[in-house]
Formats: structure tokens, sequence, C-alpha cells
């Protein structure tokens, strides 16, 4: 079976369980309430954090440096707050991964690690043959 489609299938009963289980120990209100506390909360602080990746890319395009791990950060924020956004209390610590920038640096550091070695070096020349050609036998239109 599709790991994607397990996903898809699988995290969604994971959050109903979630929410019957602690639902069940605070109480229904507290339960809603929580929910809506950590998406404001989880909302705020990935502005914050945006704010701070995009102040970082604006650094190093001014170092004239290809700000590549700020773009990623700045994706992996955004989908973070979506995360967040989306009521559970699975994807709420899983948005909370992301935005933090220790767990963020070793979510991605694991991505990096993965397709680092995949990718060739980059030589700085044209391997070629060529043949001088004496000017007599060039035809000229």
């Amino acid at each position: 079976m599709n790991s994607i489609f397990l996903i898809i299938i699988l995290f969604p009963l994971l959050e109903i369980y979630l929410f019957i289980k602690i639902g069940s120990e605070i109480g229904a209100i507290s339960t809603i309430l929580l929910i809506l506390i950590t998406a404001v909360i989880g909302i705020y602080y990935a502005k914050y954090e945006g704010l701070n990746t995009l102040k970082s890319g604006f650094i190093q395009l001014s170092k004239r440096e290809v700000p590549a791990y700020e773009v990623i950060s700045g994706a992996s924020i955004a989908f973070g707050a979506m995360f967040l956004i989306i009521p559970g209390f699975a994807t709420d610590l899983f948005g909370f991964f992301l935005i933090f920038p220790i767990t963020r640096k070793l979510i991605l550091s694991k991505f990096t690690k993965k397709y680092k070695g995949s990718s060739k070096q980059k030589n700085n020349f044209i391997e070629g043959e060529f043949e001088d050609i004496e000017e007599d036998n060039d035809k000229k239109i």
C-alpha cells in the first residue's frame, strides 16, 4: 500500500483518538480552548520566526550569498503554521517542531543529508577537441 495513502488514512484517526482521550480527561470546553490557544500562539510565533528568517535572508543577499537555507526554513515555517491552524494535537506538535529553530534545523538536516550526496560536483571547464583551420581552407560567403 502506498505510504502517503496510509498516512492520509491513519493521521485523522490519530487526531480523533487524541481528541477523545484528551477531551475525556480535561473536558470538551477545555479541549476546544486548548486547540484555539495553540493555534493563536503558533501563528504568532510563526510570524515572529518568519520575520527572523526573512531578515536573515536579506543579510545573506547583502553579502551576495544565496539564501538557500533561509528559503527552505521559510517554507518549513509556512508548513508549520499550516499544521498549527489545522485543529488537532498531533498536527500542533508537528507544527511546533517545524517552527522552533532547534527542531527545524534537526529536521532539515535529515533531509539535506539525504539529498546532498546525490548532487554532482560542478566543474568549471568544458572538455572538447579542436582543430586548427588554415585561412586558405576557409570558405568565405
